[in-house]
């Protein structure tokens, strides 16, 4: 193993040491918690993440099927996100934030997958881990597993065609990724709970500059642990992103991804 990949390796394990140890303190909410928000605002989200979970399972069984060899990257797609959406970090009033890693998955398999793995991960930190809620995991997924991937996907291949830096790409699309999850996530909270003054806008203000404060390092970590994650892949994994047209790019046009 060359220098190099050893210094992946140890920036790859500082960053993650780096997100683990930052949750000393005890966090009192992960994702929106079960029973938070209004019935009425509940399944206004669930109606709309429904037709997007229903695109990503499409998705996904057509890549399971014309391309079973990438089953183990679904899983790591799946497994990244679950791992880092699971770090929480306490937040300034109480509440929490955390990094989402939907960003690798966008740019492996293209959003609409992201929509049943993040959907997935939701559920598994909802039932394990006391970590968002049943109710809520409509508008969870919708921030994290709907906007935040499509996000991604734009952001990376706008940047890829503009500027033909495929890492740039990835880092902009895993950190942009992160950030827009929380702005959803904000509004969604201002819409269920307006302020008396000011209404849902500046509720929404201060919703999302809670979250800010600790997120925006967050999603920049998030963006540098994703490229450094993308140059493992690309040193172990050439194959696999050799059948989803991803190794090398720097002027491939997005519709050649099979989610697109």
């Amino acid at each position: 193993m060359n220098i190099s990949r050893w210094l992946s390796l140890g920036m790859i394990a500082g960053l993650s040491f780096y997100l683990v140890i930052a949750s000393p303190a005890p966090a009192y909410a992960m994702h929106i918690m079960e029973g938070f928000l209004p019935l009425k605002w509940a399944v206004f989200w669930w109606i709309v993440f429904l037709p997007c979970f229903w695109l990503g399972f499409r998705s996904l069984n057509r890549i399971v099927k014309e391309q079973p060899e990438l089953k183990l990257l679904l899983a790591l797609a799946g497994a990244f996100t679950f791992v880092l959406s699971a770090l929480k970090l306490p937040s300034v009033t109480g509440s929490c934030s955390h990094p989402t890693g939907t960003g690798l998955g966008t740019i492996l398999f293209g959003p609409w997958v992201m929509s049943v793995l993040g959907a997935l991960v939701l559920l598994f930190q909802a039932l394990l881990l006391a970590h968002g809620g049943l109710t809520t995991l409509g508008a969870n997924a919708v921030s994290m597993a709907v906007v935040g991937p499509l996000v991604a996907y734009g952001v990376y291949w706008l940047v890829l065609k503009t500027t033909h830096k495929q890492k740039v790409a990835i880092f902009l699309a895993a950190a942009l990724a992160d950030l827009a999850t929380y702005g959803v996530t904000s509004l969604q909270l201002a819409l269920a709970f307006p302020a008396p003054v000011g209404g849902v806008l500046a509720s929404f203000l201060k919703f999302g500059g809670i979250f800010m404060i600790t997120q925006i390092p967050l999603a920049l970590s998030e963006g540098l642990l994703t490229v450094l994650v993308w140059n493992w892949l690309e040193a172990y994994s050439p194959d696999e992103l050799r059948m989803l047209n991803l190794l090398n790019l720097g002027s491939i046009s997005p519709v050649t991804t099979k989610d697109a």
